[in-house]
């Protein structure tokens, strides 16, 4: 099939650097729990033969594409449609209580970029759609038609980071009160009227707007903040976990969790750490790592992109 030619796996050889310790082991189960077409996941099971994998993912037609790339490994994989902040339970249900390794690949896929008819892109024209998961009852279009004008601006301002929020969810208003908001060309040329030429040089001034309607339609930060601690939860000892973030948002939710993993709870002055004290994890990599210079020219998708990884040290009861 056509898109997996195109898709190329994010920083797949510094993850798959992380995660081998933990992995390489007989009866060693990874979740992909952002599977996608199953880029990574291949690599993997090529690379670790005793691998299990465990593939979520909310959109039907990544988990369509990634079965049929994955059928060659039988019984070694099990895929889930399910919004991956289920991931504690979607893996208990399969049998497993506990998982070696666990790979988060963030953001908007591939397939869902290149597929116009989704929606995602501000650069072709598509209904306003945006949903992750086809089967879900959001869009991009509801959210622009009954927020209101004060929701729009939050949601740009809170998702998109964007300084001109207020002006930007005013002229939406003012547009859908003549004829509503279809399209992705009539979205672009609202934003792009209410932009200074000044601003436009500095970027495509929908591309904020953008983003923060595809978190809203798909609560993605809600899901990635409930996600992250459950598949923590999830990890065994020695188990690795490698997050692959896209956007500032995410990245700061991702490290905001694994600073709190990774500190002691000791009192501050306590002459002795007691062993209840110690933290359950520690870092795998100082910061955010970021794509190699040739990544970057080889693989435009991975320029925006920070790695962030744990190794879980204890289970303290």
């Amino acid at each position: 099939m056509e898109e997996k030619q195109i898709h190329t796996p994010v920083m797949l050889e510094r993850t798959i650097e992380l995660l081998a310790p933990a992995i390489e082991r007989p009866g060693a189960v990874l979740v992909d729990a952002t599977l996608g077409m199953g880029g990574h996941s291949e690599a993997f099971l090529e690379r670790f033969p005793q691998l299990t994998l465990v593939g979520l993912d909310r959109d039907t037609d990544a988990l369509a594409i990634a079965g049929e790339r994955l059928a060659r490994f039988g019984d070694r994989v099990h895929l889930v449609h399910t919004v991956y902040d289920t991931i504690l339970e979607s893996v208990q249900d399969l049998g497993f209580s506990e998982v070696q390794g666990i790979l988060f690949d963030l953001g908007v896929s591939s397939l869902q970029l290149d597929r116009v008819e989704r929606g995602f892109s501000y650069s072709k024209d598509a209904p306003l759609d945006m949903r992750m998961d086809a089967t879900s009852e959001l869009t991009a279009e509801q959210v622009l038609a009954e927020y209101s004008e004060a929701d729009l601006r939050r949601i740009f301002k809170d998702y998109g980071e964007e300084r001109l929020a207020p002006r930007y969810a005013k002229k939406i208003v003012e547009r859908r009160q003549v004829a509503p908001l279809t399209t992705s060309a009539e979205l672009v040329q609202i934003i792009t009227d209410a932009t200074p030429v000044a601003i436009q040089r500095k970027g495509h001034p929908a591309k904020r707007v953008f983003q923060a309607l595809r978190i809203e339609v798909n609560q993605e930060l809600a899901v990635l903040e409930r996600a992250i601690p459950a598949a923590a939860e999830l990890l065994a000892v020695g188990g690795r976990m490698v997050v692959l973030s896209y956007q500032s948002l995410e990245d700061r939710l991702v490290k905001r969790f694994l600073a709190s993993a990774t500190t002691s709870s000791a009192p501050a002055g306590l002459p002795v750490e007691l062993p209840e004290h110690h933290p359950d994890f520690r870092l795998l990599v100082r910061g955010a790592e970021l794509a190699s210079d040739d990544e970057k020219a080889a693989n435009p998708r991975s320029i925006p992109v920070r790695l962030r990884a744990a190794e879980r040290t204890r289970r303290f009861a």
